[in-house]
């Protein structure tokens, strides 16, 4: 059911325990493009798919870094979005889910927060298994200490998830009374099926510049996050 910016605004204002299901367009107004939008930096020769897989890592580490690095954005800030779900938390049960791997989030102050596919301010090396600044990794990709290939603590393509974070993101799921599924097409597996965890009695709440495909009623804004969060 398609719903105007006002009642989303409202359903979010009467709910006591929310949790919001994040993706790219929550941080594009912050300046950070969607990954997908980067295919030019390589010529369309090989598709990001690939160049955020763990075989490139493994196969063409060079690629890869060169790659990741373009996924930085230092200069970006937390956007009203960010921010209001962070003050939601003072007076709300409140989680965050995000497909993001910016540090947005956090640098807005969300306390309750999963980082689905992790983030690209951890950064470890893969040889000691030392955590390194992420500053750092911008510099080189080698551990100055021993030589090691560092990476950031992202999901790669090819790679398996901990379970930590998965117990994590379904039991914010599974507390909510409200889902608001926000800036993502949702069809990333294993994320957007984090859906089917929610209680019988929860509603969902769709904020979108497109409709999605979802099973089950749910209420849907066509609108940039920015327009009902500045609402808030």
């Amino acid at each position: 059911m398609e719903i105007t910016i006002e009642r989303a605004v409202e359903m979010i204002q009467q709910s006591k325990a929310i949790t919001f299901l994040t993706g790219a367009g929550v941080s594009t107004p912050s300046g950070v493009p969607d990954y997908r939008s980067l295919q030019g930096v390589y010529h369309g020769l090989e598709v990001p798919e690939y160049l955020l897989s763990k075989e490139c890592l493994l196969r063409e580490p060079e690629k890869f870094y060169g790659f990741v690095k373009h996924l930085y954005h230092e200069e970006a800030r937390p956007n009203v979005i960010h921010q209001a779900m962070a003050q939601l938390e003072k007076t709300k049960k409140t989680w965050v889910v995000s497909q993001n791997i910016d540090g947005l989030h956090e640098a807005a102050g969300s306390q309750r927060l999963v980082n689905f596919h992790g983030s690209l301010y951890d950064c470890y090396c893969q040889k000691c298994h030392q955590a390194v600044a992420w500053q750092d990794y911008l510099k080189s990709d080698r551990h100055k200490d021993c030589g090691g290939q560092i990476r950031p603590n992202i999901v790669l393509y090819g790679e398996g998830f901990e379970e930590s974070v998965i117990e994590q993101a379904i039991r914010a799921v599974k507390e909510a009374e409200l889902l608001v599924i926000v800036g993502t097409s949702f069809q990333v597996h294993p994320f957007c099926d984090l859906i089917y965890e929610k209680s019988s009695a929860a509603k969902i709440l769709v904020i979108n510049q497109t409709p999605i495909q979802l099973a089950g009623d749910n209420n849907f804004v066509q609108a940039n996050g920015v327009a009902v969060f500045e609402k808030l």
